[in-house]
């Protein structure tokens, strides 16, 4: 029952967290630079009455709370309007675009965690050694180095040279399963490695620590030994910090998806926001940016599942 208590307070939560972001949304992209109407209506070569017939239909001269409730009306129905590159109902790109995005992501999520789990394990379970060393190394250059170099390196060395991986586009999952493997781990990996080395390290402090517990070291003195110990006990209480850490990491990764694909020339819906926002799509960016806080209120409520599971007595708020 506290399980399903804590959903519907983040839910309930989330209502006026959605609120306020479609309103300052709708009001911060009203300030990039360019006029939709005018690109509607011819660009260069639109006439006064061309541009102000697109404005009319598009209704940019109400009042700007009378266009919030009209869109915040249809948005309540996933309907985003239709979009001024293509013409196209924005619900229907995002959701053509949406599976390159989420296989991305959830690959990189993927990743973090064993990585992160791996490393931040071999690590805090014999501190001061040469594997602990490397893997302090290691996560300390996966959180240095941002994703997009971390993406131009991946390119050069396993696309160009080695000819292991595509440098570009996305294969769908239904045309090829080792295509579609192939074509989204490079770019989820460049997004993965920040994770991974913060959970990691996370891991890894939090295993030191919990090495010279009481705790552990009864269960040492009862006869477990030091890895029946460390996994059983340790590391569960390791865990929970650790899972914070990758949760806030996972905000990161759809944010990244952004430069990534248009990186690794994948029609993703982080491309479709570039192109959106070079092209002042009004709806696009309004229906984009709706579409990135809902993941993240997703993300966030499956991380406070998954810190009750390991730890049912924490207090959430």
């Amino acid at each position: 029952m506290r399980l399903f208590r804590i959903i519907g307070l983040r839910l309930l939560i989330a209502i006026p967290t959605l609120f306020l972001v479609s309103l300052g949304a709708f009001a911060l992209v009203l300030l990039l630079p360019g006029e939709p109407a005018r690109a509607l209506a011819g660009g260069d070569f639109a006439t006064p009455e061309s541009i102000a017939a697109v404005r009319e239909n598009l209704g940019l001269d109400d009042p700007f709370f009378t266009q919030y409730f009209h869109w915040l009306s249809d948005a309540l129905r996933f309907d985003f309007g239709g979009s001024l590159q293509n013409g196209q109902p924005v619900r229907d790109t995002m959701v053509d675009r949406m599976p390159a995005t989420l296989s991305i992501a959830v690959f990189a999520v993927v990743s973090s965690v064993i990585l992160g789990l791996v490393a931040g394990t071999i690590a805090g379970a014999r501190p001061g050694t040469i594997a602990d060393k490397v893997s302090i190394a290691l996560a300390t250059a996966g959180v240095s180095i941002p994703s997009f170099i971390m993406a131009i390196v991946l390119i050069r060395v396993f696309a160009l040279e080695l000819d292991l991986f595509p440098a570009v586009r996305y294969v769908p999952l239904s045309d090829s399963f080792t295509g579609w493997l192939k074509s989204i781990t490079l770019p989820g990996i460049s997004l993965g490695l920040l994770g991974a080395g913060a959970l990691s390290r996370q891991l890894r402090s939090g295993l030191v620590e919990a090495a010279n517990a009481d705790y552990v070291r009864t269960a040492w003195a009862v006869g477990s030994g030091r890895g029946k110990a460390i996994g059983k006990h340790a590391l569960r209480n390791s865990a929970i910090p650790a899972v914070a850490v990758l949760g806030s990491q996972m905000t990161f990764v759809f944010g990244g998806t952004v430069i990534i694909e248009r990186l690794f020339a994948i029609q993703g819906i982080g491309t479709f926001m570039i192109d959106s926002v070079v092209a002042t799509d009004l709806p696009a960016i309004r229906g984009i940016v709706m579409w990135f806080v809902l993941v993240q209120v997703a993300v966030y409520l499956v991380i406070d599942i998954a810190l009750l599971v390991l730890n049912p007595r924490l207090e959430i708020r």
